[in-house]
Order: structure tokens, then C-alpha cells, then sequence
């Protein structure tokens, strides 16, 4: 293998970023970032001067990318709802009105066979253990699996559901 081969292959799984400039990497560590941190410690992480973190993030902030949290020090952390409303706009520009219907349709089906099942209106409200020790068919996996699934479908039905209405101008929810 030569020097080049390295280069051209897939950047190492744990430091995937690690070849980007220092904006990628703030931009990739933010978006795994779940609690609000310090400009030093995204710093640190990534391995750049605090002061070049602290202007990416703060243009992050005026985007709506991250929320700034003023304290000392000032906090950054993920703007998740950035992300959904970015996600909703790109399901509204790909998907048709009708091919959105479908999909709040197909994961209103799926959402009502686990209420039935689980004799529930929502995942939070299953025990899951007591679910797996009352039945032969269902193992505690198979159970949280289930639950998981289930509030997937009920956040991408929201996501389509909000998407059509963008596409459509209705605030009608489609039937279904």
C-alpha cells in the first residue's frame, strides 16, 4: 500500500472528520453534542484555538444551527428544532402533496396496529417489561424495538404531516 492509498479511502470511523477544516468539525461535533458545552470544550475536542470555536459558533447561532446559552462561560447547544424545520422543507420540496399523504397514511396505519397491540395510545405509556414477562411471542428486545418503531412513526407522521401542509398551504390534517 502507498502513502496515496490512505488518502483516498474512507476517513478512520473514529475520527471521521478529522480531515476537515476547522468549521466542518465544529458544524460535525455540535451536531452530536446533546448538552449545552463551552466554546473551549467543542475547542479541545476538535483541536483548534478557542477563539476560532467561538466565531464559528456564534455564526451558528445567528443561522439557528446552535442555541447560545449567555453565562460564564457561554454554553453552546444543537438547535434540534433547526433541524427538524430543515428536515420538513426537504421532505416538502421532494415529495409531492400526494406521495406526503401517503406517507402520514402509511405511518397512521402502522402507528394504530402498535396502539392495538400494545393496548396503548403511546409508546411512553407500555411497561415493556411487564409486556415481555405476559407474553411467549415477545422478548424485552423485541418489545423496546417495537417502541422505538412506534415513536418513529409518530415523529416522521408529524414531520410528513407538517411537510404537506407546507406544500399543500393547508393546515387541514390529511385523513388517515
Amino acid at each position: 500500500m502507498t502513502g496515496s492509498d490512505v488518502s483516498d479511502g474512507p476517513p478512520p470511523f473514529e475520527d471521521a472528520f478529522s480531515s476537515d477544516d476547522a468549521e466542518q468539525q465544529i458544524y460535525a461535533e455540535m451536531l452530536q453534542t446533546r448538552t449545552p458545552t463551552a466554546a473551549s470544550a467543542i475547542a479541545e475536542t476538535v483541536g483548534c484555538d478557542p477563539k476560532t470555536a467561538r466565531k464559528y459558533l456564534r455564526w451558528f447561532a445567528e443561522l439557528g444551527i446552535v442555541t447560545r446559552h449567555e453565562g460564564h462561560p457561554t454554553t453552546y447547544e444543537r438547535n434540534d428544532s433547526y433541524f427538524e424545520w430543515r428536515r420538513i422543507n426537504r421532505l416538502a420540496a421532494e415529495h409531492s402533496a400526494e406521495e406526503l399523504r401517503r406517507h402520514v397514511r402509511e405511518r397512521s396505519e402502522k402507528i394504530a396496529a402498535y396502539e392495538s397491540e400494545y393496548d396503548a395510545s403511546t409508546p411512553d405509556e407500555v411497561d415493556a417489561l411487564r409486556v415481555a414477562d405476559s407474553r411467549t411471542d415477545k422478548s424485552i428486545d423485541d418489545v423496546y424495538d417495537d417502541l422505538g418503531d412506534w415513536q418513529t412513526a409518530r415523529r416522521e407522521r408529524r414531520q410528513y404531516e407538517r411537510a404537506r401542509q407546507r406544500r399543500t398551504g393547508s393546515t387541514e390534517q390529511a385523513s388517515g
